[in-house]
């Protein structure tokens, strides 16, 4: 199964959200710009999360984007589903009962040891990213990475904090 980019850039703009001030809404080009990413491909992701109750979309000049829900009651499931939709990763066509050595319908009275071992890992793919929230993500972040959004968020053209000389943060953020 592939997911596409818009996968990631969804739930890392969620987790900068989570950056933001209460109640503030944030600009498309603002999130574009933290993570350098287009901002005419991003806003087709933001108006997905937005549809689907992700995220909350303000028009005007003061408009932008804001999470809907509190961060623990968001999950990356939810954001995979708003980018890529709920369609199930294996759809059966039951080739079992086509061609020369077709089985009768009738004899098929459940899904076949192929149809089981997928249904069984696309739902646990599901479990497990429901069971991961932004607000988990959000506190695996280094303070430094938290606070460099909180910074960016507040003034994209402001120098942003150092990264400290010694530490890392979290791999992959």
């Amino acid at each position: 199964m592939k997911l596409s980019q818009g996968v990631e850039w969804g739930v890392h703009c969620c987790v900068l959200l989570v950056q933001a001030p209460p109640g503030a809404a944030v600009r498309r080009s603002t999130l574009a710009g933290y993570y350098g990413l287009p901002e005419a491909y991003l806003a087709k992701h933001l108006k997905s999360l937005a549809a689907s109750g992700v995220l909350t979309a303000t028009s005007g000049p003061r408009g932008g984007f804001r999470l809907a829900r509190d961060p623990k009651d968001i999950t990356v499931l939810d954001v995979v589903e708003a980018v890529e939709g709920s369609a199930p990763a294996f759809v059966c066509g039951e080739i079992r009962q086509r061609g020369a050595c077709a089985i009768p319908a009738e004899r098929c009275t459940g899904p076949c040891g192929v149809a089981q071992v997928m249904y069984d890992a696309d739902r646990a793919w599901r479990e497990s990213l429901r069971a991961v929230t932004v607000a988990d993500l959000s506190g695996g972040l280094s303070e430094t990475v938290r606070s460099r959004g909180r910074a960016w968020l507040a003034d994209p053209t402001a120098p942003l904090p150092p990264f400290p000389q010694t530490g890392s943060v979290r791999k992959g953020q």
